[in-house]
């Protein structure tokens, strides 16, 4: 669980703004899941998803998104993650592939956040924010994210990495402006799944 507490070069939790940022969540609260929820509708309602808003720049490390006021998915999950690491609270980094267009290829990724919430275990939440079609929601065990699977090859990545994938912070430090990013939004390979000889 250490390393969904560490700080880093992107998730850098230390320094000084998002640390302050962490402790004013965190006032007058002693039940960590509600410190949770407190980071999660900060970054999900006060950080301006850059495309919605069309805002530049571009950022990436949790101190710029928190400097900025804005960020694409992918950064507004790892300041998420850094002000809940800051808060002592195991934080991660989860990934859908999704369509880009709602209607199949091109696919790309969706960045959101797994915290770990003590009597609930590993809990997905998205910080994207909210908009007409969109209600992400801090409501465990019930898991409420800001998008739903409903195209073939779209998919629930399973896994909850300590530290973003490098595609994306490669795109979000190459690009120069959100709609730069937006054409070169990240996507992986997802290998097909392998039909059980007990399936049918």
């Amino acid at each position: 669980m250490q390393q969904y507490l560490q700080a880093s070069e992107i998730i850098n939790w230390q320094h000084p703004a998002v640390l302050a940022k962490a402790r004013e969540l965190a006032a007058g609260l002693n039940d960590k899941t509600e410190i949770a929820r407190r980071c999660f509708e900060f970054v999900r309602d006060q950080i301006r998803h850059s495309w919605d808003y069309r805002q530049n720049p571009v950022t990436c490390t949790a101190s710029d998104v928190l400097e900025q006021g804005t960020g694409y998915c992918y950064a507004k999950s790892h300041l998420l993650a850094a002000l809940l690491r800051a808060n002592g609270i195991a934080a991660g980094l989860c990934y859908q592939r999704l369509s880009a267009g709602d209607s199949g290829p091109p696919y790309c990724l969706h960045g959101l956040n797994a915290v770990w919430l003590e009597g609930y275990g590993w809990y997905r939440i998205d910080p994207r924010g909210n908009k007409p079609g969109v209600d992400a929601q801090f409501c465990p065990p019930m898991e409420r994210l800001a998008f739903q699977l409903h195209v073939p090859d779209e998919v629930d990545l399973p896994e909850i990495w300590p530290e973003p994938l490098a595609v994306v912070v490669q795109v979000l430090t190459a690009c120069a402006t959100v709609e730069e990013v937006y054409n070169n939004l990240p996507d992986i390979e997802v290998l097909p799944k392998i039909r059980s000889r007990y399936e049918t």
